[in-house]
């Protein structure tokens, strides 16, 4: 159960890019929640994914040895529901349907999420330093953090500073 949670139903285990994969497969998951409830239900989720991939992440390292094997990918799955916020926000606070979730946002959440995931800087570099299961969450939760303001800046842009 606990390598199901961490690897998010097999995506940490896919070859390659483990975390690409896992911030991949968050997308389809995040629009899956954002039609069932819009924002509140993304929110919620990601509440508590966050909690459960900590508490899952810490007796996976342990019966693993390492700090942060690859196929842990939870931590993704988190950061990328964070970028994907200001969108699902946005959408839910227009009254959209449900199922519109348009692609230049989750495309761009995608993409600057990898890009400040992968890369690292101040302050994902710091928590990814942590060596723990909190690190492990944390700095994915500060590179969505990260991506999630670029794309609030983006939407500003793109749809009028004054809406």
């Amino acid at each position: 159960m606990i390598r199901i949670i961490t690897s998010f139903f097999g995506a940490g285990l896919l070859p390659g890019a483990p975390g690409t994969w896992g911030s991949m497969a968050a997308i389809p998951a995040a629009m899956l929640l954002h039609y069932l409830g819009g924002f509140p239900a993304l929110s919620a989720a990601t509440l508590l994914v966050f909690f459960l991939g900590w508490w899952a992440t810490s007796r996976h390292v342990v019966a693993m040895g390492e700090s942060d094997p690859s196929e842990i990918v939870i931590d993704e799955v988190v950061g990328m529901w964070i970028g994907l916020m200001p969108l699902s926000f946005g959408l839910w606070r227009m009254g959209a349907e449900p199922h519109v979730f348009p692609w230049p946002g989750w495309v761009l959440a995608f993409l600057l999420f990898r890009f400040f995931d992968v890369l690292k800087p101040f302050p994902v570099s710091w928590a990814d330093r942590l060596h723990s299961p909190l690190g492990v969450m944390l700095d994915d939760v500060i590179a969505g953090i990260m991506a999630a303001a670029i794309v609030m800046l983006a939407a500003a842009v793109a749809h009028g500073w004054g809406g």
